[in-house]
């Protein structure tokens, strides 16, 4: 009896999650749109931000992009000072992204906002509920990673 439980618990927490993701992400673009990035171009400076410095191979990696579409996006953002080229100071043939201080201004931002709209919705939730949703998030996540 528990299996066919869980399995319509399991079931109802997936379409959730799918709607909040999307919800999120739709207002991500909104909050965009006063930028002059792109959303590809944001989730590249908040890689960079959140991991320093790395190779467009890295960065493409990390955004399951094809190393042209990285170049492109990296040209992209060069142009328009987010992000700057650096040679590494070790190996002179390896070349790294490095976020400039409009990139990191821009991400510190966008994100600022997003939290701030995550803050509304929560207004109604108890702090004992804001934690626990905080620690079941958490928790899913690093079972998600060691996959």
């Amino acid at each position: 009896m528990g299996d066919a439980r869980q399995n319509v618990h399991v079931a109802k927490i997936e379409k959730e999650l799918r709607y909040v993701s999307s919800l999120i992400k739709q207002k991500g673009r909104e909050i965009l749109n006063n930028y002059k990035i792109t959303p590809p171009q944001f989730v590249a400076l908040q890689w960079l931000s959140e991991d320093g410095d790395m190779t467009i191979g890295e960065l493409s990696n990390k955004m399951f992009l094809a190393f042209s579409t990285t170049t492109d996006l990296v040209d992209r953002m060069e142009k328009n000072e987010l992000v700057q080229r650096l040679k590494d100071e070790k190996d002179r043939r390896v070349v790294r992204i490095h976020l400039l201080n409009e990139g990191k201004r821009i991400i510190d931002e966008v994100i600022e906002k997003r939290q701030d709209y995550l803050r509304d919705l929560l207004i109604d939730f108890s702090d004992s509920e804001v934690a626990s949703l905080k620690q079941n998030l958490t928790k899913l996540h690093i079972k998600m990673k060691q996959e």
